[in-house]
């Protein structure tokens, strides 16, 4: 795992959707491993998706992209929560070795559907590609409702059950030179509720073939299956008209299970009613009486009747989605539209007081410079989308006022600040990482372009040091760096200088007392508890102490001499814990907690003292928007922070 708490900040396959918005997701196989998910009812990812993997509840919609022909197969359904080893040796060649698909979920069939070319499914999940081939599993609802349109419209009629001990349809894939077995069905006992009409399709090969997507319509053995089929339809109607008394009920559930209105049998009751007269007098009898001829008649003119209901409902849903989708993306747009307005004609201050937004003039004079903390990007929680904005921050005052926005979105950022400019570096935009830099100047609001770092990186540290900006360790989502690249104003480009002793993603770096510090990270096998330091006078790094505990996307900042290494990820969890280091006794010691769990915040000291604000709490849940502060022999409060909203993945900075 590269880091399991911040995958969608590095790793393009997620998008780190949060459970409410996580309306599905689609699981990859190939020709090899599709049968052991099928015949297991088991899907599997890297454990690198176990963050979303574990927000799988029972009923998420679910989908399998086999990699091979690049199709899509559905629709399934989760029969169990995302989990971590539901079978700990599944896809393994002898069984005997660990899977390299351990985030897995149990599936059932919801509707087998003939699969979907990648031409035919891909403009649903446009958004999610993040290179001609590749793409996010996350899917939101908007997304899953377009998926289940598509593949609706190509439903296979589904098999008899040929038993009624399984509460799960198995999904069949065998390759079409096999050959049907003739098999005996089980039909149900008239005496059976009529929900039993709910389809398993069996273990047996001639069901797996009969079921299966590729076959031919020109196979035999498909024509055979048509008149088994029609007979059973046939003996169902019967049962539905004997149990006139539950008729309505039995109907929605025949809809919903056998998917009735897309049996091409179904589709025409005229024909139907006429199919069945005629085969009860070719046996010298009627099948059913003319007053049973009448109620299957009008069962099936309700069927189509549902079926026209239930495709007018779904259009509408998936219009209404598709609405929703756009306003979400105008507000985003408004947003922005409004930073680059205030850019342009005058910042504006915002004080927000609960539900009330008051706008002051930037000229007023009760706010303190020396108070402010200037916060640069990130993810909005609202909308889920990277920022662009920069805004003042006075959290004695709970007021914002912006400034002029950066060039371009970016968050998971770092920051330092150097002779009146504010640098910014590396980060992403959700799609992909930058190396790209741009400097702020504070006397005029102005943003300029900067040279870019040597390669693209994200989570990585900040500092300044002798009018020179350093880029710390970070990583591009393949590996993690030990590099060091500086920023000399003067030569105007970065250059790679001495490497950290160790590889550093998600690192925590500070400058105190004419010294760099870097602490903690991820060096691509675990979690780090150890720090190093540079000193420009011998131009290397060295160890000092470790910390007691293991964390990255933590912050680090200088409150009165010593070092504060905040929050952040231990391997397992978000941790609240903090951790003090006295560069004069070289030791660490354990601070007092802070009232939140939270990793990826900004963190920053005015008068004494600290300030968290925003971050992510964890697995499964929302980007916080609390700010808490610290102050020597006072601890850890809540200060009002509505003005900024959630936010995570956000840089900070004292300007003055």
């Amino acid at each position: 795992m590269y880091n399991r708490m911040a995958q969608r900040r590095v790793n393009n396959s997620c998008r780190n959707l949060t459970k409410s918005q996580l309306g599905g997701v689609v699981f990859g196989c190939t020709k090899n491993t599709i049968k052991e998910c099928m015949s297991k009812q088991l899907f599997g990812l890297p454990y690198n998706h176990i963050t979303y993997v574990q927000k799988i509840d029972v009923g998420l919609p679910l989908f399998l992209f086999n990699y091979s022909d690049r199709k899509l197969h559905g629709i399934f359904e989760a029969a169990g929560p995302g989990q971590m080893n539901v079978d700990p040796y599944a896809w393994t060649s002898n069984g005997s070795e660990k899977t390299s698909f351990p985030a897995q979920v149990q599936i059932s069939v919801r509707l087998q559907c003939e699969p979907l070319s990648e031409d035919k499914f891909k403009p649903a999940i446009e958004d999610n590609y993040y290179t001609s081939k590749h793409f996010r599993f996350e899917l939101d609802h908007f997304q899953t409702n377009k998926l289940m349109c598509l593949l609706t419209a190509f439903a296979v009629k589904p098999k008899p059950p040929l038993s009624t001990s399984h509460s799960r349809q198995v999904f069949h894939f065998i390759p079409p030179t096999e050959t049907k077995e003739n098999t005996n069905e089980v039909k149900p006992s008239m005496d059976e509720p009529v929900d039993c009409l709910e389809v398993s399709l069996g273990e047996s090969d001639s069901s797996a073939a009969a079921s299966h997507p590729g076959f031919s319509d020109n196979h035999p053995d498909v024509h055979n299956s048509e008149q088994e089929d029609k007979d059973y339809v046939l003996e169902k109607l019967n049962d539905l008209a004997l149990s006139h008394a539950h008729q309505d009920d039995c109907l929605m559930e025949t809809v919903d299970h056998v998917n009735i209105p897309t049996c091409k049998n179904l589709e025409d009751g005229n024909t139907l009613e006429e199919e069945t007269c005629s085969e009860g007098k070719g046996d010298g009898s009627s099948l059913v009486s003319s007053p049973r001829q009448h109620e299957i008649s009008q069962l099936m003119h309700e069927v189509k009747e549902l079926k026209a209901y239930g495709m007018k409902n779904s259009t509408k849903i998936c219009y209404l989605e598709e609405k929703l989708d756009e306003a979400h993306k105008e507000i985003y747009r408004l947003r922005e539209r409004c930073n680059m307005l205030e850019s342009i004609s005058g910042p504006l201050i915002a004080k927000a007081d609960r539900s009330e937004m008051e706008i002051y003039s930037p000229d007023d004079s009760s706010l303190d410079p020396t108070e402010a903390i200037l916060l640069l990007g990130g993810i909005d929680g609202s909308s889920e989308s990277c920022l662009s904005s920069v805004q003042s921050y006075f959290p004695s005052r709970n007021v914002v006022k912006a400034h002029s926005s950066m060039s371009g979105i970016r968050s998971n950022a770092s920051v330092a600040k150097s002779d009146g400019k504010i640098y910014i570096f590396g980060g992403d935009d959700g799609r992909g990482w930058f190396d790209t830099a741009e400097s702020y100047n504070e006397s005029d609001g102005r943003w300029s372009v900067c040279p870019p770092l040597t390669e693209r990186k994200v989570s990585l540290g900040g500092a300044s040091l002798d009018g020179k900006i350093f880029a710390i360790g970070g990583g591009n989502g393949i590996v993690s760096f030990s590099d060091v690249e500086m920023l000399d104003p003067d030569i105007g480009k970065w250059i790679k200088t001495r490497s950290m002793e160790q590889k550093r993603f998600a690192v925590a770096a500070s400058e105190h007392n004419g010294s760099i510090y870097a602490v903690g990270g991820f060096d691509e096998k675990e979690y780090l508890n150890t720090a190093e330091r540079f000193d420009p006078r011998e131009h290397s790094w060295m160890r000092i102490a470790s910390m007691k505990s293991r964390r990255g996307c933590h912050s680090l900042v200088v409150l009165n001499e010593k070092l504060y290494a905040i929050g952040g990820y231990d391997g397992s969890a978000m941790v609240s814990s903090v951790e003090v280091y006295d560069p004069r006794t070289g030791t660490w010691t354990a601070g007092e907690a802070m009232k939140e769990l939270r990793g990826y915040s900004a963190a920053a000291v005015v008068k004494d003292s600290i300030y968290v604000i925003g971050g992510y709490k964890g697995e499964g849940e929302d980007i916080l928007d609390t700010v808490e502060c610290f102050k020597e022999g006072q601890g850890w409060k809540n200060v009002a922070a509505s003005s900024i909203g959630r936010r995570c993945f956000l840089s900070a900075v004292v300007p003055v």
